[in-house]
């Protein structure tokens, strides 16, 4: 009985706090338009109404660390392994605004949708290659405007725990735009809501920033020793960070490739008909 008063509060709550923060988001993007380009402050304000959330969600105990970039406007890319969608509100937890790139359908939910077109978040429609080539070019635009973009570079969330291939889209954008990948491990998320219902469970879970890997020097030609170097980091402090839990070790590591489909070249970053593969993205959504 109290865990279903736990949930339908935390549901209130949530509600609650997104409806409020939606006016406050417009007015701070509406102020602050001419002279941010980058939609920096309307970003960090939209992120706080997710941390707001965690902080009155009393099954969820989220906690972050690291070393947060020193310059906060340096542009990189950003990305981490995907457990489940509670990820977004993790990782919104540390200091510094990214825009994420995200699936079509989380613009229409209303009023947080109507936040992440405010906050300049990424919008992505998967296996569409007009869409991707859209989402490259804004992708660009934001690191031009240093502001970092996340990507999930598993492209969808583990069923079993373990993490899957990396695609190179996101790495291919670092190299392309001479900027740093800033890699983030999480753990703890995966069970965060009961399948098959809408309960949450309780949770603890950890996120941790490491160490920005320079992609100075490198071409396109090194984007997929570039990105298994990142999956081995980020699979090795995942590692510990369930250790650390008390959570089970997630399954080993495959570096496997991915099946193929007949839209898995636009996913890979592959040329298609009348696209080179500098124009290309992988359809990474949240």
């Amino acid at each position: 009985m109290l865990a279903t008063l736990g949930s339908w509060w935390t549901w209130f709550s949530t509600v609650v706090i997104v409806i409020i923060g939606t006016p406050i988001v417009a007015l701070i993007y509406a102020v602050t338009r001419p002279f941010d380009a980058g939609r920096y402050a309307a970003g960090r304000a939209f992120r706080l109404v997710a941390v707001t959330t965690l902080k009155l969600n009393p099954f969820w105990h989220f906690g972050t660390r690291g070393v947060a970039p020193a310059d906060p406007r340096r542009p990189y890319v950003v990305v981490a392994n995907h457990e489940s969608y509670a990820d977004v509100f993790l990782i919104s937890k540390f200091p510094w605004e990214m825009k994420w790139l995200s699936k079509d359908t989380m613009f229409r939910i209303p009023f947080m949708g109507w936040m992440m077109q405010m906050a300049g978040d990424i919008e992505l429609t998967r296996g569409n290659r007009d869409s991707a080539v859209q989402a490259l070019a804004q992708c660009r635009d934001r690191l031009e405007k240093r502001v970092s973009v996340m990507i999930f570079p598993e492209g969808t969330r583990s069923r079993d725990g373990a993490m899957l291939p990396f695609k190179e889209g996101a790495f291919r954008l670092a190299i392309k735009e001479r900027v740093p990948i800033l890699p983030i491990a999480v753990a703890g998320t995966r069970h965060v809501m009961a399948k098959g219902s809408f309960r949450f469970r309780r949770a603890r879970a950890l996120a941790v920033v490491l160490e920005p890997v320079s992609t100075e020097g490198l071409t396109l030609k090194d984007a997929a020793r570039l990105r298994e170097d990142v999956r081995q980091r980020i699979d090795a402090a995942r590692r510990e960070l369930a250790r650390e839990l008390g959570l089970d070790a997630p399954p080993p590591l495959d570096s496997g490739e991915l099946p193929r489909t007949p839209d898995s070249r636009l996913r890979e970053g592959e040329p298609g008909d009348g696209e080179s593969r500098e124009g290309t993205l992988t359809a990474d959504a949240r």
